[in-house]
C-alpha cells in the first residue's frame, strides 16, 4: 500500500461524468462500513439516513475563480494564464502555457484588453502583475473561464459557471471545485438541519497543483503542493461541542479533511490560518474526523491515498471495483462516497 502501482485501476472511458446530473442532488452514493469492510449502493439522497441528530458536516467554501485566461505576447505567441494564488489586487501567482517559456519583464496582453506583466518566478509559478491600476478580480471577471479539470477534455460552457461550484461557495481562490459538495442544494442542506444535523463551514483553496500525479515510486517520497487554509474558531467549537455530546465529525471532501488534521497537528484541534502541505496516506492516525463523503477519484491521486488511508487501503480499493462494475460515474461532476 506504499507503492505508486498500489493505487492504480483501469476505469472505462465512458464512466467519467463529463457533464453534472440535471439536479445535485440525484447523484448515486456509495456507503462504505470501513469496520465491517462491506458497503452498499444507495442513491445521495439516503445521506440524510446515514446521519444522526448532532452530527456534525463540515464543508469547505471555497468559490472557484474564473481563473483561466487567454492573451498573446508582444510577438503574437498565444499564451494560457492559469491563476493559482491571488497575493493582492495587483499580483498573483500563475501557471503559463506558451510556445516559449515567457521571461522577466515580459508583457502579456491579455483577451479582456488588459496588460500585465511578469516580475518574477517561484519554482513553476510566474509572479505577474497586472497593469495598470486594475485589479485579477476585475480581469477574471470580465473574460476568465472557470477552470475545469483536463480529464473533461472540453471547454467550460456557460451551465458550469453555477454548476462546479457548490451553493454554498462563498470565498473567492480556487481553481478547482471541493467536489463532495457539488451533491448538496439549498433544499436538502435545509433538510439536514431539521433532522439536527449541523454545518459548520472552513475555507480551503484548492490549487491547480490537486490535479498533478505523483511521480514517485515510492508515496512515502511525495511531496504535496502547498495551499491555503483557514479553520477559524467557531468550528473548533463545534467539533468540541459536537464530540462533547456523542455526534460525529464528518467531513464533506478531502479538502475539508486535510484543513481538519492540519489544525490538529500540535495533538489538538486549533484554529489555524495558513499554507499546509499535509499528505495523508495509510498509516495515518486521523486525529478530528469519524466519517468522511468524497467523490471518486483519479487512479495514483494523493485523494486517493487519503480515502484509503481513512477507509483502509483493502477495503477502498475493493469498493472501487465494485464501483467500477456497478457503473458509478467518476470524478469531479461524479457519483459519491459515504465511509462511515
Amino acid at each position: 500500500m506504499y507503492t505508486l502501482s498500489d493505487y492504480d485501476y483501469a476505469l472505462p472511458e465512458q464512466q467519467i461524468a463529463r457533464y453534472p446530473m440535471e439536479k445535485r442532488t440525484q447523484s448515486r452514493l456509495l456507503r462504505v462500513d470501513r469496520n465491517a469492510k462491506r458497503w452498499a449502493d444507495q442513491q445521495f439522497i439516503d445521506l440524510a439516513q446515514s446521519l444522526r441528530p448532532g452530527d456534525l458536516l463540515v464543508m469547505n467554501d471555497s468559490k472557484v475563480m474564473p481563473a483561466r485566461l487567454h492573451g498573446h505576447k508582444s510577438s503574437g505567441g498565444k499564451v494560457e494564464v492559469l491563476v493559482e494564488r491571488l497575493l493582492d489586487k495587483r499580483h498573483a501567482l500563475v501557471h503559463l502555457r506558451a510556445s516559449k517559456t515567457p521571461q522577466n519583464k515580459q508583457i502579456i496582453h491579455l483577451d479582456s484588453g488588459d496588460s500585465v506583466e511578469v516580475v518574477g518566478r517561484q519554482n513553476d509559478l510566474f509572479l505577474i502583475e497586472a497593469l495598470p491600476q486594475r485589479s485579477w478580480t476585475d480581469i477574471m471577471e470580465q473574460t476568465g473561464e472557470i477552470p475545469l479539470p483536463p480529464y473533461f477534455h472540453r471547454e467550460a460552457e456557460i451551465a458550469d459557471k453555477e454548476r462546479y461550484q457548490t451553493v454554498y461557495a462563498h470565498n473567492d481562490g480556487s481553481v478547482a471545485a471541493p467536489t463532495a459538495g457539488l451533491h448538496f442544494d439549498k433544499p436538502f442542506l435545509e433538510n439536514l438541519q431539521t433532522l439536527g444535523i449541523e454545518l459548520a463551514y472552513l475555507t480551503l483553496h484548492v490549487g491547480a497543483g490537486t490535479f498533478q500525479p505523483v511521480r514517485v515510486q515510492q508515496i512515502r517520497e511525495h511531496r504535496l503542493h502547498y495551499e491555503w487554509l483557514q479553520v477559524p474558531e467557531s468550528v473548533c467549537q463545534a467539533i468540541a461541542r459536537t464530540k462533547e455530546c456523542g455526534g460525529r465529525v464528518i467531513a464533506v471532501g478531502t479538502t475539508t479533511v486535510r484543513s481538519l488534521e492540519t489544525a490538529a497537528q500540535t495533538g489538538s484541534l486549533q484554529p489555524f490560518n495558513g499554507d499546509s502541505n499535509l499528505f495523508i496516506y495509510p498509516g495515518y492516525e486521523f486525529k478530528v474526523i469519524d466519517g468522511l463523503l468524497t467523490n471518486f477519484h483519479l487512479p495514483q491521486s494523493s485523494l486517493l491515498m487519503l480515502v484509503a488511508a481513512f477507509a483502509g487501503y483493502e477495503t477502498t480499493m475493493a469498493a472501487y471495483q465494485h464501483a467500477i462494475k456497478a457503473q458509478y460515474r467518476f470524478y469531479s461532476y461524479g457519483d459519491c462516497m459515504l465511509v462511515l
